[in-house]
């Protein structure tokens, strides 16, 4: 994925040749079901170079406009845009508080997984009825600005970067800072310094690299950032809250070691008990094994995908043996009763995001999980022949 999270959130790569790919259409506009919402909230549209300009610099300071993530939070978490704010579709009036301080007249621009997805619609219109009046709509979403430009991640992707070792982190502060305090594993690349320092970076273009300096307010690690795409970097990210927000979150800096308790970690099971293997994150399937079972049509009997979806996007194009239960219309309890019993059940969706919160409702509901889960995965069908894109995995 060449996306993080999230999503931040990259797409990993196919199985075998698919026959049929060429007869699905690759999204250039809004879905007939995003654009009637559009329409019917009468929402203006923008695109990448308008919400390029709109964050300025990239930090918080600096917008001209609020950016609104309407996906749900892990998804946040994993990549989003620059200076975006997290308000899911489905938890509107729990998240609606970010903005208490933002004037009413603020432009606003939400987005969410590209043009199949109709959470941004759907918070605009909210936003709308809570008194803003300058309200916008991005359709192409994270999926296009992942494609041109660098998302921004949280400190628990940070985490995992660093605990597994698998990218380069860069302090862009200046070097007294740096030996002042930085995040253990970091290289001091000051943003003032950068084009005499920057054959530091890797030769190769593809490695993954987070840059991060003072927080939210903080233009330097978004400086870096700018920078390294322009030279052709394709996996840059900006830890936008910074040292600070590592700090607080009690992780180890090079001026203070956290107190580790060693306590025996159980072993992480591989398979649940029928037999489906595990993903990575909380709740996921291991996105690459059922795709494979998907494409090869040997997904197993025990197995019931579920597709959570609207009925006019199911009858569209879906997985081959999936069932539709528009999931995010009904309550949990009615969810869970209209579920196949004795099945082991994966929700999917367009993106994983409903998938997710399909998989959440039940989860925060205090119900059995255990044979219950979610397939994280960018999936675009016509008729039953299906493109899968697996988002990679926070862990």
């Amino acid at each position: 994925m060449n996306r993080m999270f999230k999503s931040i959130i990259l797409s990993s790569l196919l199985f075998g040749t698919l026959s049929f790919s060429t007869e699905i259409e690759t999204l250039t506009a809004p879905t007939n079901n995003v654009l009637e919402l559009i329409q019917k909230y009468q929402l203006e549209q923008v695109d990448y170079n308008y919400v390029k300009k709109a964050i300025n610099q990239g930090n918080r300071n600096s917008v001209n406009a609020v950016l609104i993530d309407a996906r749900p939070e892990i998804k946040y978490q994993k990549g989003t845009i620059p200076s975006s704010l997290n308000i899911p579709d489905t938890k509107f009036d729990e998240y609606y508080s970010v903005l208490k301080d933002i004037p009413k007249e603020k432009e606003i621009i939400v987005y969410c997984g590209g043009y199949n997805c109709t959470k941004s619609p759907i918070v605009a219109e909210k936003l709308k009825e809570k008194g803003y009046t300058n309200v916008k709509v991005y359709p192409a979403g994270e999926p296009e600005w992942n494609k041109l430009s660098y998302l921004e991640i949280d400190t628990s992707v940070v985490k995992a970067y660093q605990e597994q070792n698998l990218a380069l982190i860069v302090d862009a502060r200046p070097y007294a800072k740096f030996l002042q305090e930085t995040i253990p594993g970091a290289i001091s690349i000051p943003d003032t310094n950068l084009s005499k320092l920057i054959g530091r970076f890797p030769i190769n273009k593809k490695e993954k690299i987070v840059v991060f300096c003072g927080g939210y307010s903080c233009e330097k690690s978004h400086i870096v950032a700018n920078k390294l795409k322009s030279l052709g970097y394709e996996e840059v990210m900006v830890y936008a809250a910074g040292l600070p927000a590592w700090k607080e979150s009690g992780e180890a800096t090079t001026a203070f070691s956290k107190t580790v308790i060693q306590e025996k970690i159980p072993k992480k099971e591989q398979f649940s008990k029928n037999g489906l293997k595990l993903g990575s994150d909380d709740g996921s399937v291991d996105g690459e094994w059922l795709k494979k079972l998907i494409l090869d049509d040997k997904v197993p009997s025990y197995i019931q995908i579920v597709d959570v979806t609207s009925n006019n996007e199911f009858k569209t194009g879906h997985i081959k043996g999936a069932i539709n239960i528009e999931a995010g219309k009904i309550s949990a309890n009615e969810l869970l009763e209209k579920l196949p019993k004795n099945k082991t059940i994966v929700f999917n969706c367009t993106t994983g995001g409903r998938a997710i919160e399909a998989w959440s409702k039940l989860k925060d509901a205090k119900f059995d999980m255990s044979e219950i889960y979610y397939l994280d995965a960018n999936i675009s069908c016509k008729d039953n022949n299906c493109k899968i894109d697996v988002n990679e995995p926070l862990l």
